[in-house]
């Protein structure tokens, strides 16, 4: 585990909010120098505290207006049926995220889609025809509110 001092959390904390801030702009706000701002964010990088940067997408504003979360059991848990599901799920571009999980289900995957026909379209016609594929559970996401990590 890296050792954070009082500073680096709140660097840690002001890019999770936003990301696109540069080292001067942090460094101002901290009272650090463009320089010390910028070799404590290169160290969080390269010990691993901060594992990258993403943009974010306005998913309604693009057209996908349903999220739903699927919990999906695969009916035989062999290595290479998971390897298999994991790869064949990977490739369909309305499922954003693919989670292992240990609990009722095998996998939760969160999917989008443009309404809910179209989201029975992409369940019927390219999930339920994976390896695998046994129970289903659908969730669709009413609201979501976005929660600063533990920091």
């Amino acid at each position: 585990m890296t050792e954070l001092d009082e500073i680096d959390r709140r660097i840690l904390r002001a890019l999770q909010q936003d990301a696109t801030q540069s080292a001067s702009q942090l460094g101002r706000r901290f009272d650090l120098s463009q320089p010390a701002t910028w070799r404590r964010i290169k160290r969080l990088e390269e010990a691993g505290a901060i594992a990258g940067r993403r943009l974010v997408l306005d998913r309604e504003k693009l057209g996908f207006g349903v999220t739903v979360f699927l919990g999906v059991k695969l009916v035989a848990k062999g290595r290479v049926s998971l390897e298999d599901f994991e790869r064949a799920v990977s490739a369909i571009r309305e499922v954003q995220t693919v989670e292992h999980v240990l609990g009722l289900y095998d996998y939760r995957l969160r999917v989008v889609a443009t309404d809910l026909a179209d989201f029975e379209r992409v369940l019927r016609r390219r999930i339920m025809t994976l390896p695998g594929v046994g129970n289903v559970e659908a969730n669709v996401l009413l609201t979501e509110e976005r929660r600063p990590g533990p920091l």
